[in-house]
C-alpha cells in the first residue's frame, strides 16, 4: 500500500473522527491502523494536520482583518508620493495629505477606506510600511573636507543647540564626485535652520570660495526669515576670508564645529542624505551645464521638503544603562513649525500661508522626477 493510499484512507475518516466521542475515536483509530499498518501516533498526527488544514477552520483562526488590501494600497500611495518617509513622520500628517489630495481631485479611495487609513495606529503603519519598503544601499562616498588656517579666528560652537532663534543654522557641502575626487564636479550647499528645520539648497561648480559665497547668498535670499548665523565644519569652502568678510558685512555670525566631531553636526549630516543623497544618489555630476538644472531642481525640492515632508525633533536624551533613551516631538513640517514659532513675524507667516495654498505635491513631485531624469542621464558612478 502506497503512502498516498494511506493518506486517502485517513482523509476519508476525518469527518467521522471529528464528530465522534472518545470511545468512538479509539475505534476509528483501530480501523485505520489495522488497514494501513501505520503507527497509532502517526495517524493521530495526520488527522490533526488535516483538521488544521480545513479552509473553514483556517478562516476562523486568529484575529479578523480590519485593514484590508484597499487600505494598504491607499497607505502606499501616500507614502510613495511623500518620499517614503518613516511612519513616525507620516502618521501625524496623514489627515493633511488626504485633504490636499482630495482638494486636487487625486484621491480615488472611498470614504470607508479613508476613515480606516486615518484611524490606523502608528504601530500598524510601521508594519505595513516595512512590508513594501525597500532599503536602498549604495556607495557611501568619501570626504572632501580639508582644514583652513582661519580656524583660529572663527570660534568653535560647543555643545548642543539650546532654543536658538530662527535664522541660526547648520551648513554643509555634499560632493557629487562618485567614487573619485579627481577632476571637476558639482557640489550642493545645504542649510538647515535649527529652530524650524527649514532647508535651503544651492548647487555650485566645485567648492571654490566665490562659488560657496554665491551659494550662501542664494540661500539667504530664499530663506523666509533673516539669516543670523552659519555653523559649518572646518572645510576650506567655508573657513576663508571671503566668506568671513561677507558674514561680517551682513551681521551674520560664523562659527564652526569641533574637528573630527561629526556628532556636533548630526542634524545637517542626516539631512545630507535625506534631502540630497536620497534624490541625487552618489553619482558623479561632472558637467557644468547640469549645475543650472540642479538649482532649478532645488527650487521645487525646497518647497516639497519644507511644506510637505515632516520631521522629528529630539526633546530629551537620557542615558539608561548602556543605551540612550530619546523622546521626540510630534512630526511637523518646517512650514508648520514656522507658523507656531513666536519669534517669526506675522508678515512672514501670512506670505508662507498664501504660498502654501498655491502648492500641489503631485505637481512638485512630477517636476522633481522630470529634472532628476535630466540631471542623472549620462552621469557616472
Amino acid at each position: 500500500m502506497t503512502m498516498t493510499t494511506k493518506h486517502e484512507i485517513i482523509k476519508d475518516k476525518l469527518s467521522a473522527y471529528l464528530k465522534a466521542n472518545k470511545v468512538d475515536k479509539g475505534k476509528i483509530l483501530d480501523q485505520i491502523t489495522g488497514v494501513t499498518g501505520s503507527n497509532r501516533k502517526s495517524v493521530i498526527r495526520r488527522l490533526k494536520q488535516l483538521q488544521l488544514a480545513e479552509p473553514s477552520r483556517i478562516s476562523c483562526r486568529g484575529r479578523s482583518t480590519l485593514y484590508g488590501p484597499n487600505v494598504t494600497v491607499a497607505l502606499k500611495e501616500v507614502w510613495e508620493l511623500f518620499n517614503e518617509i518613516c511612519a513616525e513622520r507620516l502618521r501625524p500628517q496623514l489627515g493633511e495629505y488626504v485633504k490636499i489630495l482630495r482638494g486636487c481631485a487625486s484621491w480615488p479611495h472611498d470614504e470607508s477606506t479613508t476613515q480606516l487609513l486615518l484611524t490606523m495606529s502608528l504601530a500598524t503603519i510601521k508594519r505595513r510600511i516595512n512590508k513594501f519598503h525597500r532599503i536602498k544601499y549604495g556607495h557611501q562616498g568619501i570626504s572632501s573636507t580639508k582644514p583652513s588656517n582661519l580656524k583660529e579666528i572663527i570660534p568653535i560652537r560647543r555643545g548642543p543647540w539650546v532654543n536658538p532663534s530662527p535664522g541660526l543654522g547648520e551648513v554643509d557641502t555634499v560632493a557629487h564626485c562618485g567614487s573619485s575626487l579627481i577632476g571637476d564636479y558639482a557640489y550642493t550647499v545645504q542649510y538647515t535652520d535649527v529652530a524650524t528645520i527649514w532647508t535651503c539648497l544651492s548647487a555650485q561648480w566645485n567648492k571654490g570660495q566665490l562659488s560657496t559665497k554665491q551659494s550662501i547668498e542664494r540661500i539667504k535670499t530664499r530663506l523666509p526669515f533673516p539669516l543670523l548665523g552659519l555653523d559649518p565644519d572646518s572645510g576650506s569652502e567655508f573657513i576663508n576670508w571671503l566668506l568671513k568678510g561677507w558674514c561680517d558685512d551682513n551681521q551674520i555670525t560664523l562659527t564652526r564645529i569641533r574637528p573630527y566631531h561629526k556628532n556636533d553636526h548630526a542634524r545637517i549630516e542626516q539631512k545630507n542624505y535625506v534631502n540630497v543623497r536620497q534624490f541625487l544618489g552618489y553619482t558623479k555630476i561632472d558637467q557644468l551645464a547640469r549645475v543650472k538644472l540642479m538649482n532649478e531642481l532645488y527650487d521645487y525640492l525646497e518647497d516639497y521638503i519644507n511644506f510637505f515632508l515632516p520631521s522629528l525633533k529630539c526633546l530629551t536624551k537620557a542615558r539608561v544603562g548602556s543605551k540612550y533613551q530619546r523622546v521626540y516631538d510630534t512630526a511637523q513640517t518646517a512650514y508648520q513649525r514656522v507658523l507656531v514659532h513666536p519669534d517669526i513675524t506675522s508678515t512672514v507667516k501670512v506670505q508662507l500661508t498664501a504660498k502654501y495654498a498655491t502648492l500641489n505635491p503631485l505637481v512638485l513631485r512630477s517636476k522633481i522626477d522630470q529634472l532628476l531624469k535630466q540631471i542623472l542621464s549620462q552621469t557616472h558612478y
